[in-house]
């Protein structure tokens, strides 16, 4: 993948990574995959709107991205993140609500409904003197 489909810039990498930086723990094993790329991957899945299997070589193994995801969720970088920058960040928080986690019913799909059946009769209890 070449830099020009990329989404930050460097101006707004240097105020992720000090919002970054803030909100993680510094403990650990440092990853083989580094901050920028990782939230590039992020970033890039909410774009194209593809599934983890999917995200391009140059990011690295998908499972290492889904797992570094999942446990930056879990630890609440994510949400010390958006804290952080709040008025940065707000389109980005629309782009992270997909089919995975938003689902309508089968019966939702819009279908007209069926003709022929009895139509309902109020009933003759309370309310009706």
């Amino acid at each position: 993948m070449d830099d020009d489909r990329l989404m930050l810039d460097d101006a707004t990498w240097a105020r992720l990574r000090r919002a970054i930086a803030a909100a993680k723990a510094p403990a650990g094993a440092p990853p083989s995959l580094a901050d920028r790329d990782f939230v590039e991957a992020v970033l890039y899945r909410a774009r194209a709107g593809c599934p983890w299997r999917d995200l391009p070589a140059r990011f690295g193994p998908w499972g290492a991205v889904y797992q570094r995801f999942r446990r930056w969720e879990r630890t609440g970088v994510w949400l010390a993140l958006f804290a952080a920058l709040p008025a940065d960040l707000a389109a980005v928080a629309e782009l992270c609500v997909d089919s995975t986690v938003v689902r309508a019913h089968q019966h939702a799909a819009g279908a007209p409904k069926k003709r022929g059946a009895r139509p309902r009769r109020g009933s003759g209890g309370a309310g009706a003197a």
